[in-house]
Order: structure tokens, then sequence, then C-alpha cells
């Protein structure tokens, strides 16, 4: 972006601009599954992100890492969460999420 405002884009830069949008676009309010660096996974939906990759999840619950592999901890219900950038490991989006609309 120029000073004056103009967007100085190529047009193979603006078509990868778009569809990048458009794939994150297409996640939106779907389930989503992302591991945190200190151990911890949260499950919710995809609301929204920013620039330094920040992710805010919808309905989010919070499950910690078990020293017993067998034990499954209840979740702890959070509601609206945000999860910084550099704290996230891994993303991953729930597949029936996404075959239920048709993605």
């Amino acid at each position: 972006m120029e000073e004056n405002g103009t967007d100085v884009r190529t047009e193979s830069e603006q078509c990868v601009y778009t569809c990048a949008r458009q794939k994150l676009e297409n996640l939106l309010n779907k389930s989503m599954k992302i591991q945190m660096t200190d151990g911890r996974t949260l499950l919710g939906l995809f609301l929204c992100t920013d620039r330094d990759c920040n992710v805010i999840l919808g309905s989010a619950q919070e499950f910690l890492r078990t020293t017993d592999s067998f034990s499954q901890a209840e979740p702890r219900v959070l509601g609206l969460a945000m999860i910084p950038g550099h704290h996230v490991v891994s993303i991953e989006v729930e597949t029936e999420s996404l075959q239920s609309h048709g993605l």
C-alpha cells in the first residue's frame, strides 16, 4: 500500500490474497481443535483471526494434557477464547464440520 492509500499489489499477489481470504471465510463457524505450546487443547468454533495469527474461538472448551494415557479429563468450558498466534502449535478442522457444509 502506498502513502496515498492506493493498492500496489500485482495481479498474482491479489489472486493469492483473494484465494487465501476465501479459504479462511470458508472456515468461519467450523469446529476447530487447536494444540497449544503448553500442552492444552482448545476445541471451539472458528470466529476470526488477524495478521498476527491470533485466533478467536467461540463456545470453546479446554482440555488439559493428562499424564495417564487412559484417563480422559473433563473439559473446562471457556466460552469465547483468544489464542495468541505464538502459542499455536497446530490447528485441525473437525472433518464432520467440513462435510456437513459441503466443503
